[in-house]
């Protein structure tokens, strides 16, 4: 295990260079020069090069990727173009939000699908099986934007249900008054892709032949169902979840922007159209190495569920 844990960690050096690399030459090349969006409506020459001087962006393009390589090490991704406030501070400030609301949409989101999954594996081909399935198919169908909207105008505006949008500087006002909206909507967007992946794992595994001898032996459905079913179906589950723990980072995009929560989700959107380098990247950096390390953690998970895995 240890050996495999070193080389793993190993392996993610070349891995973060190489996201490094492709994120400086894309910015480079497509992101256009800041400085003109910095400059504003004053753009003669001396403002231009000094603004380019202050970002650094008059040194020659290899000295910039070292800079790059060095804030990277240090996790110190200097002070953002547009605010000019360390990079830092601001994540630091919007990570918050962001955990609050999308890993309340993870969790939430997790325990329902696998509930109901199982529930109608368990009854497969029964009448609450098909309904369940043809109910999340229809979903899927429905982009995300479209229950964010409708959510919003029915519940919030129509009904007076919820707030409208919002967000405080007081954890229990926001789990009590702000969050509940965003977290509903967030976890019925999620809810049917999640229940048709987990319900096909579910059936996969009671077709199984240590299912029909488990059968033969005499143990009840519930049981089969419960110890040995869905033991072994977690490891798509882990998979799908491990998947989804890197982008806690980042927010949920569509629901902090229309709900104004001051979250990572946001500060993307607005970096993005600011041109902001430093935060870009930082978040960019952040998410690579999460992902890395949840995929780690992932085959470690792989062999507490299974003992048979074989790490190598």
């Amino acid at each position: 295990m240890l050996a495999f844990i070193i080389r793993r960690v190993a392996q993610m050096v070349p891995t973060l260079f190489g996201v490094m690399l492709l994120l400086f030459v894309l910015f480079n090349w497509v992101g256009g020069d800041p400085s003109y969006i910095l400059a504003g409506k004053n753009l003669s020459p001396e403002a231009l090069a000094n603004i380019r001087h202050q970002l650094g962006l008059d040194l020659s393009l290899p000295q910039q990727f070292v800079i790059f390589v060095k804030q990277v090490l240090t996790l110190d991704f200097g002070t953002s173009w547009s605010t000019q406030q360390p990079v830092t501070s601001i994540l630091h400030s919007r990570i918050g939000p962001s955990l609050l609301l999308t890993g309340s949409i993870l969790l939430l989101g997790t325990v329902l699908a696998v509930v109901i999954a199982a529930l109608v594996a368990y009854l497969r081909g029964s009448l609450t099986d098909r309904l369940v399935t043809l109910i999340s198919t229809c979903a899927m169908s429905v982009s995300g934007l479209v229950y964010i909207i409708a959510g919003q105008y029915w519940l919030a505006h129509k009904a007076g249900l919820f707030p409208i949008m919002g967000w405080s500087d007081r954890i229990a006002e926001n789990l009590l008054y702000y969050l509940p909206l965003p977290l509903l909507l967030g976890v019925v967007v999620g809810l049917a892709p999640d229940i048709r992946f987990y319900r096909s794992c579910f059936v996969e595994e009671m077709n199984h032949d240590y299912v029909r001898t488990a059968r033969a032996k005499g143990l009840s459905e519930p049981v089969i169902m419960l110890k040995h079913v869905l033991r072994n179906a977690m490891i798509p589950v882990v998979t799908s979840l491990m998947m989804s723990l890197p982008y806690l980072m980042m927010g949920a995009m569509l629901l902090e922007t229309f709900f104004s929560i001051p979250g990572m989700g946001k500060e993307v959107v607005m970096a993005v159209d600011r041109s902001d380098f430093p935060v870009i990247k930082a978040i960019t950096i952040y998410i690579a190495l999460a992902t890395m390390l949840f995929n780690l953690l992932a085959d470690i998970v792989y062999k507490l569920i299974d003992p048979r895995v074989e790490l190598s």
